[in-house]
């Protein structure tokens, strides 16, 4: 099936009219669709006609999905896509002087890492072409520890480190029900399983920050995650591993991957780039799903009990949202979940 620009233009312009909206017409670059998956990618000159194309509160995409019925529609501005290629390309010197300068004992994983990159370089838009047909060799030993949470981006970080041959053990750092509930460790379990994956659990306790949270004192996010962190750094140095793996977002560029004393800590959905749809995607093609609302049962107490602290909850969306990580659709559909 093949969508004409122009036609698809005109429907905008048409829909924005019928809803009340301004009557503008967006100025696309390209338009991608990809049948086997039924998803469209709407490419547009610049971030105000990204705004065109969404409408408000993505009233204008949605209808125009509902038209052409297909499952989903994408809208990435131009500039974002050359800001996502220099951060890569910022990525690829880091690595390339880490390669030169850093005797590892088995340097292929971060070769792969880089090929990788070029790949995602040349074809930015399409991550699955990307991923296709990769079949490297696999470490003897295990190389890597990946922080594994049961999450989307933990997943995907994975998922990734397995397909470049870090041969990685998956930690679950598991601070009790509240925090880790079991659909989580299903999901950790079960991934795990299907890449043939070792995988351990860290018990830690947290209750001091626990019930503190549940008092009202501090939104307890930031310190759980230092206290997880923390637990799966010290599993990797104990176990002398070389690398550890983050499902993090937001340190793109030199900041992707670090060289530290003992180890080095790559942050692989920043590394790439990688947009919260494009991690959901991969995901799911390994039944790893998003459940149902925002964060764990621990945040959900919290904000039911302090509704003030929703604030800090809605800007770490808005921090991804403004990275461009997350669409504003699906930052909306997030910030509504936070109750």
């Amino acid at each position: 099936m093949k969508f004409e620009k122009e036609n698809i233009i005109n429907r905008i312009c048409r829909i924005r009219e019928e809803i009340g909206h301004e009557n503008v017409k967006p100025a696309i670059k390209d338009i991608i669709f990809d049948e086997n998956t039924g998803i469209m990618l709407i490419i547009t000159a610049d971030r105000p006609e990204k705004s065109v194309v969404i409408g408000k509160g993505g009233w204008v995409v949605g209808k125009l999905k509902e038209e052409l019925n297909i499952n989903s529609i994408h809208v990435e501005a131009y500039p974002d896509i050359l800001l996502k290629e220099y951060k890569m390309k910022l990525t690829l010197e880091k690595l390339d002087e880490i390669l030169k300068t850093v005797k590892l004992a088995d340097p292929n994983p971060l070769e792969n890492l880089y090929h990788l990159l070029n790949q995602r370089i040349e074809n930015i838009t399409d991550f699955d072409t990307v991923l296709k047909d990769w079949n490297v060799k696999e470490s003897e030993n295990n190389r890597a520890v990946v922080a594994l949470s049961g999450g989307v981006d933990s997943s995907f970080s994975l998922i990734i480190s397995k397909f470049m041959g870090f041969n990685p053990i998956a930690v679950t750092v598991n601070p009790g029900n509240i925090i880790l509930p079991r659909y989580f460790q299903k999901n950790v379990e079960a991934l795990s399983a299907k890449l043939n994956v070792k995988h351990v659990y860290i018990n830690v306790e947290i209750d001091d920050i626990i019930n503190d949270s549940l008092e009202g004192r501090f939104h307890p996010c930031g310190r759980c995650s230092k206290v997880i962190e923390g637990a799966v750094l010290d599993y990797a140095k104990e176990n002398k591993m070389e690398f550890l793996i983050y499902g993090d977002l937001l340190s793109t560029g030199n900041q992707s991957i670090v060289l530290g004393e003992d180890l080095i800590k790559i942050n692989l959905p920043a590394m790439l780039s990688a947009t919260k749809g494009e991690i959901k995607k991969l995901a799911s093609k390994y039944d790893v799903y998003r459940k149902g609302g925002y964060g764990c049962p621990l945040i959900n107490e919290v904000h039911k009990k302090y509704p003030h602290m929703r604030k800090f909850s809605i800007q770490r969306v808005l921090r991804e949202t403004r990275a461009g990580i997350l669409e504003p659709g699906e930052a909306l559909e997030m910030i509504m979940k936070i109750k």
